[in-house]
């Protein structure tokens, strides 16, 4: 069982972690930025070219990030038990996606995001020791 304190540095590291990976996905200039080098990463691991986003693409991408950017300055801001168990659910469903794209697309860029994804999912789902 984890004391509340380390399982609050939990939810601190995976906001920080969230904070740090998904702000560039938060405005059309940062997001072509951050394509263009996961389209390179992509394609250095083995992986085929990432597919070109068009402004629809794109605002549902800034879209994506501007709520995981915000969400993520509230958990750092307050890195609270209850904050990391809705966190927990939420990285587990984003893995099933990422899952699903890398059964579809074969792409070894997503192993970069599905491992950390999944494994602040399951730390935050773990026991925490009652004070």
């Amino acid at each position: 069982m984890l004391n509340p304190s380390t399982f609050r540095k939990i939810v601190l590291g995976s906001a920080v972690y969230d904070l740090l990976v998904t702000a560039p996905f938060a405005t059309p200039w940062s997001f072509a930025f951050v394509h263009a080098q996961l389209d390179g990463v992509n394609q250095q691991l083995g992986g085929a070219a990432l597919p070109a986003f068009a402004p629809f693409h794109v605002l549902f991408a800034c879209l994506l990030g501007s709520v995981v950017l915000v969400w993520a300055l509230l958990r750092i801001s307050d890195p609270q038990q209850r904050f990391g168990r809705f966190d927990g659910v939420a990285r587990l469903l984003f893995s099933t996606w990422m899952v699903w794209a890398l059964a579809v697309t074969g792409s070894p860029l997503l192993w970069l995001f599905i491992v950390p994804e999944v494994a602040f999912g399951v730390a935050q789902w773990l026991p925490v020791r009652r004070l």
